[in-house]
């Protein structure tokens, strides 16, 4: 019998973080929980990131990950937006960190590539494989559609020592 091994997925914002959690027995995937968590746009940078900071560290320390992915910040032509965005990703991983929660990162092409099986995938066909892939997860926002997408890219890409784990 394989071991469970939990997994959040984090699609960093600071208006809506998407967040999902995935179960891994085997290559069984299993849906637990999603959301968004929705940092109010009339306060500060500085509480908005706070906000990202406790509500992923609330989401940690209640699933009890034992693997976290969090997507890669794309870098296009607005630097500014890429910055914040960036940290945005920075609160969330540090939340993560915290926790003791091993973190990997992925490039949202590579996301779409485990996914969707194109790195040029949109939205739409993202959210819909994810519904195929999990389909007990039931209607989802975007964000959270990315943010299942992203723990099923750590399930595909667990480091050696988690793999093993889920083999014992």
């Amino acid at each position: 019998m394989s071991a469970t091994i939990r997994i959040l997925g984090i699609d960093p914002g600071l208006r809506h973080t998407g967040w999902g959690v995935i179960e891994q027995s085997g290559m069984r995937l299993s849906h637990v929980a999603h959301g968004v968590i929705s940092a109010a746009t009339e306060n500060s940078m500085a509480e908005r990131l706070a906000e990202i900071f406790e509500c992923v560290g609330e989401l940690a320390r209640h699933y009890q990950p034992d693997a976290a992915g969090v997507e890669e910040t794309l870098v296009n032509a607005n630097p500014r937006a890429a910055l914040k965005l960036g940290q945005a990703r920075g609160a969330a991983m540090a939340a993560l960190a915290m926790a003791g929660i091993l973190v990997s990162e992925f490039a949202p092409r590579q996301i779409k590539l485990t996914v969707v099986g194109t790195g040029t995938a949109d939205k739409d066909q993202v959210m819909f494989m994810v519904q195929r892939l999990l389909p007990r997860a039931g209607e989802m926002k975007l964000d959270a559609a990315d943010a299942l997408a992203c723990a099923i890219c750590t399930a595909h890409h667990l480091p050696a020592e988690l793999r093993k784990r889920g083999a014992a």
